[in-house]
């Protein structure tokens, strides 16, 4: 067979394959470091001029509500209602901006990790 090469296997040889599992490696070791990163995080939503406080981490995971007794009306519970709500609005879009600052990278990876 005249202009035969043999160029080692069908993915380019052995050593490119091993660079690429390197990479895979190294790139699912940075997903669990920034997965660990969000879970540890605090972020802290605030509504009300800081009166209604809700903390959560980089996964949305809530972990302290906070509630100053001067915004408790037994006559108005719907605005304090509102106020954990928008207070939590706040801190899940903290936690959302981090989300994407952590794993945004590994978006094109498509969930194979």
């Amino acid at each position: 067979m005249a202009g035969y090469r043999n160029f080692g296997g069908g993915f380019g040889g052995g050593n490119q394959m091993q660079q690429l599992m390197k990479q895979a490696q190294k790139m699912q070791e940075q997903i669990a470091k920034a997965q660990e990163e969000l879970e540890e995080a605090e972020l802290e939503g605030s509504a009300g001029g800081g009166m209604v406080k809700v903390v959560v981490n980089g996964k949305k995971v809530v972990s302290r509500v906070t509630i100053n007794p001067d915004v408790v009306d037994p006559d108005d519970v719907e605005m304090l209602e509102d106020l954990v709500v928008a207070a939590l609005n706040d801190a899940y879009a903290k936690a959302e901006k981090l989300y994407e600052e952590k794993m945004g990278p590994y978006a094109a990876a498509g969930g194979m990790f």
